[in-house]
């Protein structure tokens, strides 16, 4: 693999000149291996000299080579203080991160980098890294003392989490105010986590997975860095911060989140998805970035293991007898306001009201897990759910209602799904709910099952949720219950965790292909034609074509608040970036159509761009220009020896283009100095770039500055180059 880093024209012109390396690992011996640390630091570009090279570097199936670098909130791992002082370190066989390896590659390793579920001495710290490094492939993330409280139960679970469920914080007394604290800390955490990313990663070779929004702002910081990374991310949540966009593939569950995601993305920041051959992406700095849509699966085979485990050990028969003859339907949830388990109850008391024949026979088991995060209303949800199954038990003098409120083992909870006729899932709000697939699984030995699953939960539109009443779900016929359970089991059992995984990484594959393609530069626009008129340039001189685009651009403004026109000597532009973004985006898409139409005959060209819709004549461009004006120079025998290229826009590829083909035409002076800039570090074609437009004016003011003070030449500044 070619180790390349982008040069920044600032330090160049400061007189900075960087020194491409790379730290060398720290020394290893058989009883102390130490964590590989790798710094990039900026330096000269190496191009590929083909095609071939650059495919090399992400085919389609990963090499030997290639590492997965797994980034979560936890590690996969379950630890243990011994009496004896010493730490015990597991697997967590039930961690998501852990299955989804089953997925990869079998010869591409697996690194994961993470916080440990327990707090690790200052003293002891970097002795637990290398055990887990050594042992597991972990790469433990550690905390100052505060910051993950303030990080996770602070900013994630009380200000990200219910914005993510739609929850608004009206009033002071809500508890979800925006608070600066627990947002400093979270980039704070987003910053260790990526410290402990930069120490082991090969940008060259490793991908990176980033899993849910506890990460949002870890891409950002990873690109700035590695602009050649290959980096996916995935959510189980509504993410919608724009710095996923740093992301080569962002992953949603369902389109109800990447519909969130997309619009978020429209109106923050005027971006427009466009759907290829299936596949979702939206153009960003120069790169396209893909939407995957596609549900989270299971782990059949741990499920399948645990299920033989809970017969083995008899809880299935111990189940069996203590509920014979009755009809269980089974509810497990964490305990949190979304999760809608006081209206289950409600619906079961429903039920037996409106349905008689189901008193002394029907049940509901409602299994509630541990609350996730410390929340203000934790005790109130506990008390009204209690305060119900109270009420109810009591009003049909039996128990309807059994509730159970300690943690179970996952072999007893296996063995309620494989005897519960139903399961209930009435969330108001939820991610993806993966208790219908274990569900599933665990009965296809009867190869019956049936679902009242609430439309708000992820995995509905993936299981076709019936959502009818609690009577006519356990009382409809075994033949349909079997029918319905074949088609739920072949989804499940075709579209687990392995196969989410794989899925994954072959999309991310995909789109970091055409990255790897190009070289992560751009193009500007400053050139000067020395002549002292200026020369319009075109197939002619014929604008009646402006006659027809003008009455349909007015049409259009004037049904579009915050539009306007635009009136240039060659080309008419319709600007609507003041306008209602969704608005002015539909309209846009409108009048390109209707112009298309209507100008079929004309010698125009029709584009769509960043908030504008631009008619111009064909054949006319920044690159037609270029190439005019170098042709020019060199045939009244004065090539051009010096070209500053500073830009921003996709536009500028045409300019650029024509750059390099003056110099390989021989229209430049042999020793000419080129020098292109991209604002912004993106996938283009300039050896430069710059963060930003006061980086472009601090370098021309220190180039002006230093040729000064000390007549600073341009052969000088190439030769640093």
């Amino acid at each position: 693999m070619i180790s390349r880093s982008y040069t920044n024209l600032l330090d160049l012109a400061s007189g900075n000149f960087p020194v491409m390396g790379r730290e060398p690992s720290s020394s290893t011996s058989s009883s102390s291996r130490r964590l590989p640390r790798v710094m990039t630091v900026p330096g000269n570009v190496s191009e590929f000299d083909d095609d071939d090279q650059a495919h090399s570097v992400s085919s389609d199936n990963p090499s030997s080579s290639d590492r997965m670098i797994i980034v979560a909130n936890r590690l996969p791992l379950k630890a243990e203080r011994l009496k004896n002082g010493s730490w015990s370190f597991t697997w967590d066989q039930d961690a998501l991160y852990l299955q989804l390896k089953d997925g990869l590659p079998e010869d591409m390793e697996v690194l994961y980098v993470g916080s440990l579920t327990v707090d690790v001495e200052s003293q002891e710290q970097e002795e637990v890294a290398q055990i887990l490094l050594e042992k597991f492939k972990c790469v433990p993330t550690f905390f100052p003392p505060d910051l993950h409280s303030k990080f996770y139960y602070g900013f994630c679970k009380k200000q990200l989490w219910p914005l993510f469920h739609y929850m608004l914080p009206f009033s002071p007394q809500d508890g979800k105010r925006f608070d600066r604290s627990m947002w400093e800390a979270y980039v704070a955490a987003n910053k260790l986590f990526f410290q402990r990313v930069v120490e082991v990663i090969n940008p060259d070779d490793d991908y990176v997975w980033i899993h849910d929004y506890h990460l949002m702002v870890l891409p950002t910081f990873l690109r700035r860095r590695f602009n050649r990374i290959r980096m996916g991310f995935s959510s189980t949540a509504r993410s919608l911060h724009p710095a996923l966009l740093n992301s080569d593939l962002i992953g949603f569950h369902t389109f109800d989140y990447a519909r969130h995601f997309l619009a978020c993305c429209s109106r923050m920041l005027g971006l427009e998805y466009q759907s290829k051959r299936g596949y979702i992406g939206l153009e960003y700095y120069g790169r396209t970035v893909g939407i995957k849509i596609m549900p989270v699966g299971i782990d059949m085979g741990r499920i399948q293991a645990v299920m033989r485990c809970s017969e083995e050990e008899g809880k299935v028969t111990e189940l069996r007898r203590r509920y014979e003859g009755k009809t269980v339907l089974l509810g497990i949830d964490d305990l949190d306001v979304f999760k809608g388990i006081d209206l289950k109850l409600l619906a079961m008391e429903q039920m037996l009201k409106q349905h008689p024949s189901w008193r002394g026979k029907a049940v509901l088991v409602q299994i509630v897990n541990p609350a996730r995060g410390k929340r203000i209303d934790t005790e109130k949800i506990r008390g009204e759910i209690e305060e119900s199954c109270r009420r109810i038990n009591e009003a049909f003098g039996y128990q309807p209602i059994v509730y159970i409120d300690t943690p179970i083992s996952i072999t007893e909870m296996n063995a309620y799904y494989h005897i519960a006729e139903c399961v209930v899932v009435t969330a108001v709000r939820d991610g993806m709910n993966l208790t219908p697939y274990e569900y599933i699984v665990c009965r296809q030995g009867p190869k019956k099952s049936m679902l009242v699953v609430s439309e708000f939960i992820g995995c509905s539109p993936s299981l076709s949720a019936t959502g009818e009443a609690l009577n006519e779900a356990i009382s409809m016929s075994d033949a349909e219950k079997q029918l319905r359970h074949e088609k739920h089991f072949r989804y499940v059992s075709t579209h687990d965790v392995a196969f989410w995984s794989r899925s994954f990484l072959q999309d991310l594959e995909r789109i970091c292909v055409d990255h790897f393609k190009k070289r992560c530069w751009g193009w500007g626009s400053v050139l000067v034609a020395r002549s002292e008129e200026w020369e319009t340039c075109g197939q002619g001189t014929d604008f009646g074509w402006m006659q027809i685009v003008e009455p349909v651009m007015k049409q259009y403004t004037e049904s579009t608040d915050g539009s306007s026109i635009e009136v240039k000597d060659s080309a008419l532009v319709w600007q609507y970036r003041d306008a209602e973004q969704g608005f002015g985006s539909l309209q846009a898409k409108e009048m390109l159509d209707h112009l298309e139409s209507v100008l079929a005959n004309e010698p125009v060209a029709v584009k769509s761009g960043h908030y504008i819709v631009e008619v111009k004549p064909q054949g006319v461009s920044k690159g037609s220009v270029s190439e005019k004006i170098f042709s020019s120079m060199a045939e009244e025998g004065r090539p051009v020896d010096f070209v500053l290229c500073i830009g921003d826009d996709r536009s500028d590829e045409d300019m650029f283009e024509a750059i390099g083909n003056a110099m390989s035409k021989n229209l430049l002076c042999g020793d000419a100095l080129v020098f292109a800039c991209t604002v912004g570090q993106k996938p283009s074609k300039a050896k430069y770039y710059l963060d930003d437009t006061l980086e472009v004016a601090s370098m021309l003011e220190s180039l002006a500055e230093a040729s000064d003070a000390s007549n600073f030449s341009m052969r000088e500044l190439d030769g640093a180059l």
